[in-house]
């Protein structure tokens, strides 16, 4: 998260606000959307590009974001989704 540019970091920050004050399900396109299984995906985009960061509803109505990257194809990376559950799966 912290080698993002300064741009796509406020993004993260402003959805992340987003999704405290509204709550994950009032919070939809462009700013998040499903992606698989229990995983959500909030969307950045900033002068150098696009990003995206993988998160999941846990325990105690926190969400917990488990992968951010810089998207570079159109899909998210079926690599970018592994990694997001092998680490949902690590915390529970």
């Amino acid at each position: 998260m912290l080698a993002l540019p300064a741009d796509m970091q406020a993004h993260f920050l402003r959805i992340a606000e987003m999704l405290e004050e509204f709550g994950p399900q009032r919070v939809g396109l462009p700013h998040a959307r499903p992606l698989e299984s229990k995983l959500w995906e909030m969307r950045m985009q900033g002068r150098d590009g696009i990003a995206r960061a993988v998160y999941a509803a846990v325990q105690d109505r926190r969400l917990l974001v488990l992968h951010v990257f810089i998207k570079k194809t159109q899909t998210t990376p079926r690599s970018a989704i592994t990694t997001a559950l092998k680490r949902l799966e690590a915390t529970t």
